[in-house]
């Protein structure tokens, strides 16, 4: 008989009842370092690309990399494990891929262009 030992979450592997908690934690981080237009999309059901995607802006590239390197520190910190992050060295659009919940940071002008809120919306739209 074969047992399967559960790999810690410090592996890299965040806890199965990780999701909610885990968004939460990003809401919090882009609060507190005064991102603007929080914006979070529930994906549960409708993607299996993750549970939650969050969208915010930064009013710079600096201030979008800072918030990108903190909020990947804090997830770290929390016992989520490492995330994946794309887009930092430019900083006008970076994605952190923590899992269970998606993470972009744009520019405003760039967040505009992309209307990524658009594009995820469900449900609302009747058929065109």
């Amino acid at each position: 008989m074969t047992t399967l030992e559960p790999v810690p979450a410090a592996a890299g592997i965040a806890p199965k009842a990780a999701p909610a908690s885990l968004h939460d934690l990003v809401l919090q981080s882009l609060d507190d370092d005064q991102a603007q237009e929080i914006v979070s999309i529930p994906l549960e059901g409708k993607s299996s690309v993750a549970d939650f995607m969050v969208i915010a802006s930064g009013r710079s590239t600096r201030q979008v990399a800072s918030m990108a390197q903190k909020l990947a520190e804090r997830i770290k910190h929390g016992g989520y494990g490492s995330v994946r992050i794309e887009g930092l060295p430019a900083a006008d659009w970076v994605l952190i891929d923590a899992g269970d919940v998606v993470v972009h940071l744009f520019r405003p002008e760039v967040r505009s262009f992309y209307n990524l809120e658009r594009m995820w919306a469900f449900g609302d739209q009747g058929a065109a």
